[in-house]
Parts: C-alpha cells; sequence; structure tokens
C-alpha cells in the first residue's frame, strides 16, 4: 500500500524560511517512487488546491511563478523522500502543503489544475507564515 508522509509544516514568521519532507513508502519493486513524477501541491484557506513545483523521473523541475526563485524542490529517490525548501516565506504562502505521485504521461496533463483522483496523496502539512 503506497503511503505518503509530509513532515515539516510549522509557524514562521514572514521572511522566514522551512524544509518540507515527503517520505513515500509502498511502492513495488516494478513501479519504484523514481519511475513516477511526484510534486508539491498547497492549499490555501478558502483556496483551491493549487500546483506548486513537480519533477520528473530525469529530474526536471517546473514551479509555479507565485514560488519561482523561492522555493526549490528536490529528491532522494535512496531515500524515497521528497523535499521543498521555502526560503523568503510570505502570509500568502500559508496552506496546506501536500505532495502527490503519479506516473508521468498522466501527472502533466493535471498537474496545473491541482488534483487528480488517480495520484497518490499524502494528507498534508500546515505551513503558516505571520506577518
Amino acid at each position: 500500500q503506497v503511503q505518503l508522509l509530509e513532515s515539516g509544516g510549522d509557524t514562521v514568521q514572514s521572511g522566514g524560511s522551512l524544509r518540507l519532507s515527503c517520505e513515500a513508502s509502498g511502492f513495488t519493486s516494478t513501479y519504484p517512487f523514481n519511475t513516477y513524477c511526484v510534486g508539491w501541491f498547497r492549499q490555501g484557506p478558502g483556496l483551491e488546491r493549487e500546483g506548486i513545483a513537480n519533477i520528473d523521473i530525469d529530474g526536471s523541475v517546473d514551479y509555479a511563478p507565485s514560488v519561482k526563485g523561492r522555493f526549490t524542490i528536490s529528491k532522494d529517490n535512496a531515500k524515497n523522500t521528497l523535499y521543498l525548501e521555502m526560503k523568503s516565506l510570505e502570509p500568502s504562502d500559508t496552506a496546506m502543503y501536500y505532495c502527490a505521485a503519479d506516473a508521468c504521461w498522466r501527472f502533466s496533463r493535471w498537474w496545473s489544475s491541482g488534483f487528480s483522483d488517480d495520484a497518490y496523496w499524502g494528507e498534508g502539512t500546515q505551513v503558516t507564515v505571520s506577518a
């Protein structure tokens, strides 16, 4: 059974930094974690879930304009872990942050919309940025 477990969320002041982690488990030997496209998503109060960063199986990354230059996505395939380094945090970054994994041919079709029932999702970690 595939499981994604996010951690690292906290309350920080504006301008601060955080590092989120997403530990993956339960992937098969035929389709291990490193064969999936993975990404970070967030859902702020009263807002829809949005994709903010993703990384594909060859390491290519993409970011939403709202976080580009401030956030960095990376993964350690040996540890089956996805990371999100966040700097220069702003109150508008306050949200529940989720990681997700999906087959790459499918991931690219829905990433910009922010959600897919076909993907594996974690339960999220809360980030709160105070002014």
